[in-house]
């Protein structure tokens, strides 16, 4: 299909040559000066992304959904674990976890709890968009509120206004600390470290807002019975989890932060509930057995949604099934199969499929173990396939339909020739929700544009990244 002759995103226009290039130097500047980019560690662009006003209204929307979707997807669980629902359910969920892990999140006192930040990947394709997978400990909570205040001061409207996710992440923090005085800890592991300095800027602002809040690694909490304390003897209330779970074993103090957690001394989010950090949610989602749960406990509304900007999943579980079966709505090539082995022999036009860890690992965050079918060797592809399904007892993979994003505009400036240079790309758009309650607010939007060339789109030297704002000719 041919692109089309207007493109969303950031125009070409708008400002003059000189003020694109000051725009842009004063954004860098901002960054380098708060410890967020070292001039180089991406391209900045002399304007915010420019989104339509239906595109925001729809991801303005996708907030109560997903939040709808995350506590039903908890609830499954339980249920599943309880016999009220299919008891495989919770096998999944559970596969490949330490048994300790799953005791002290079934703690009836967690039931409810739910991750305080929410954060879906959007691809934009030519049909709308597309939610690529969930993030329940997103990083570039900071690097969008930094981006938001520069871009801010600069005379733009960004969508969240200037310190929407500042305020966001303090009210979430707020209502997970409940009555007691917030003493915020953004405790950062050694697998995160990159992440520390935009943690730095989170919680510098936090504080200058009155909440207390400070970043640390493991190694500098200190821990009595009574409670978890910052170096200097702060009693921390809350511990915001900066940390895969699968990483555990490799946290410092990660024990004792459970331990107390578990007595109460503590408030820590995201939870420690590694169900809803699986990327086989999708495959639930859409499974034909569970859609009576879903709508009943989405609602239509919700569901239909869902549905849609979900793509389909599958869970590459190798067990045989029995010969009159066949795996739902896997139709390559318009064939039904009863065996994944037999994706292995799929031509490249059939492989529009993508191979990926569901969750608790290593691989499974920031694009590593992702796996293109149609951009691989024959070969590679089967072989791909063989390890995702020779690992699921302990690292299940899942199967997902593969989106193309749709061609945007875009500009970045190159400050080694001091030119605005256009640059057409591919779009992932990453909205910040907040939780609180049953109020559900968007802190901020941060696009990511990579080139064309690029399968996957994630942070690179090579991407644009910016806040989202309106454009110009919708604004109301």
């Amino acid at each position: 299909m041919n692109p089309p002759t207007t493109v969303p995103g950031i125009p070409s226009s708008g400002l003059s040559a000189d003020n694109a290039r000051e725009h842009s130097q004063t954004v860098r500047a901002r960054l380098v000066g708060d410890g967020l980019h070292n001039g180089t560690t991406w391209r900045v662009s002399p304007t915010p992304f420019l989104l339509s006003q239906s595109e925001l209204t729809q991801i303005q929307a996708l907030g109560r959904h997903l939040l709808a979707f995350t506590r039903s997807l908890n609830r499954l669980y339980y249920d599943s674990v309880r016999g009220e629902q299919p008891s495989w359910v919770a096998e999944y969920l559970d596969q490949g976890k330490p048994g300790d892990l799953i005791s002290l999140a079934r703690m009836s006192r967690f039931r409810d709890a739910l991750p305080g930040v929410i954060r879906p990947d959007l691809i934009l394709t030519e049909h709308g968009f597309m939610i690529s997978e969930l993030d329940a400990v997103p990083g570039g909570i900071g690097i969008t509120g930094c981006l938001a205040h520069a871009y801010s001061d600069l005379g733009w409207n960004v969508i969240g206004d200037r310190n929407g996710m500042v305020e966001g992440f303090a009210a979430m923090v707020r209502r997970v600390a409940g009555d007691q005085k917030v003493s915020l800890a953004v405790v950062v592991s050694e697998e995160a470290k990159d992440y520390r300095p935009e943690m730095i800027w989170l919680a510098a602002r936090l504080t200058e807002a009155g909440l207390a809040a400070t970043m640390l690694p493991p190694t500098e909490v200190s821990f009595t019975e009574e409670a978890l304390r910052l170096p200097e003897g702060t009693i921390i209330s809350v511990l915001y989890r900066f940390f895969e779970l699968f990483d555990l074993k490799n946290i410092p103090k990660a024990e004792l932060f459970l331990y107390a957690v578990k007595k109460g001394r503590v408030a820590m989010t995201p939870p420690a509930k590694p169900w809803l950090e699986e990327k086989m949610a999708f495959a639930l989602l859409h499974h034909p057995v569970l859609e009576p749960y879903w709508a009943r406990e989405l609602g239509s509304d919700s569901f239909s949604v869902l549905r849609e900007l979900m793509p389909r999943t599958w869970i590459l579980d190798p067990r045989s099934v029995p010969p009159h079966a066949v795996i739902p709505g896997l139709t390559p090539g318009g064939q039904a199969l009863s065996d994944y082995r037999a994706l292995g022999r799929l031509g490249q036009k059939e492989r529009r499929l993508v191979i990926k860890p569901s969750g608790f690992s290593e691989l499974a965050w920031g694009s590593r173990g992702v796996s293109v079918g149609h951009d691989m060797s024959q070969q590679d592809w089967a072989a791909t396939l063989d390890k995702a399904l020779t690992s699921f007892p302990t690292l299940p993979y899942v199967l997902q339909e593969f989106r193309k994003g749709r061609r945007v505009a875009s500009q970045y400036h190159d400050p080694a020739t001091d030119e605005i240079i256009e640059m057409p790309g591919r779009v992932r758009l990453s909205p910040y929700y907040f939780v609180a309650g049953e109020t559900v607010t968007l802190g901020g939007i941060l696009a990511t544009v990579c080139p064309l060339d690029k399968k996957l789109i994630h942070g690179m030297p090579d991407a644009i990244m910016a806040p989202c704002a309106l454009r110009a000719n919708d604004e109301r």
